[in-house]
């Protein structure tokens, strides 16, 4: 068996209060890549996740490990990724990966019980980018990143990613956020998510509410990492009608109408870790 684990765009990012057990919560408008991981399941004596590049446990096996803790009796698996998305780039790139994981207690060929896990519990514990990962669709997403509300599709557009190489830590990020002392309160982040529902029930582009498409952790991802600031630059420069960082970066990102402008606009920038994508839907 061969799946897909789509990349997600945060193409808007609010940044809330601290919560009691530490995470801080969030509002945030998700979409799927045509970007994604390959992954190949197959059978096995037993369980073994493999993943080149990626050094040390990565978020799969854990998803792998946590099914087995909850009482998933399918034959063993041998899961080996193959990794598109840029490791460490606010991409969600090893979200996927586990939330792919996860996806393959539902399916009957792989057998087992019959008894499914409780699949969202699992991706919440496992990270904030994995509940919305389980069925890959444009989403609100609040809390800490467990509640998801599915939303209309958009109309087609595409992006123009810019990685700068990834390797940014999204702990770093969150504790600089801290230290900065950005964030909004909670009545805020519900008047946003309103607007944001209300701006995305038409199924239009995100081109046509970018008031509205903004990333608190900007600031503190800047600070850590200036050259987002020419990244962000290159995407204006060759003609993107809205730019951002998703998620903690470092991947800045230009949003365009259509595939051939975000071509047109990855050939102007001339930069190797480019990558031109469709939106808005799982591949």
């Amino acid at each position: 068996m061969r799946i897909k684990a789509p990349a997600k765009l945060n193409l808007c990012l609010y940044l809330g209060p601290r919560r009691p057990d530490g995470l801080h919560a969030l509002c945030s408008l998700f979409e799927p890549l045509a970007l994604a991981d390959s992954i190949e399941v197959s059978a096995a004596d037993r369980d073994e996740v493999i993943c080149v590049g990626v050094e040390g446990e990565n978020l799969a096996a854990r998803a792998l490990a946590e099914l087995r803790q909850q009482g998933w009796n399918a034959p063993p698996l041998r899961i080996e990724i193959e990794k598109r998305i840029p490791v460490a780039a606010g991409l969600g790139g090893g979200s996927a990966d586990a939330a792919a994981v996860l996806g393959l207690a539902r399916d009957p060929a792989r057998g087992g019980s019959g008894w499914v896990p409780d699949l969202p519990a699992i991706a919440a514990e496992l990270g904030a980018d994995v509940p919305s990962q389980l069925d890959p669709a444009f989403s609100l997403v609040g809390g800490a990143g467990e509640k998801v509300e599915k939303l209309p599709a958009p109309a087609p557009h595409a992006v123009v990613l810019l990685p700068s190489g990834g390797g940014l830590s999204t702990a770093a990020v969150f504790a600089e956020a801290d230290r900065l002392g950005l964030g909004r309160g909670e009545e805020e982040l519900d008047s946003l998510a309103t607007r944001l529902r209300e701006a995305a029930a038409a199924g239009g582009s995100p081109l046509e509410y970018t008031e509205l498409l903004a990333n608190d952790l900007e600031p503190a991802a800047r600070s850590l990492r200036p050259d987002i600031d020419a990244a962000l630059d290159a995407l204006r420069d060759a003609g993107a009608p809205h730019t951002l960082l998703t998620g903690s970066g470092p991947t800045a990102f230009g949003l365009f109408p259509t595939l051939a402008e975000a071509k047109s606009a990855a050939a102007k920038i001339d930069r190797g870790d480019a990558i031109v994508c469709e939106a808005g839907r799982a591949p």
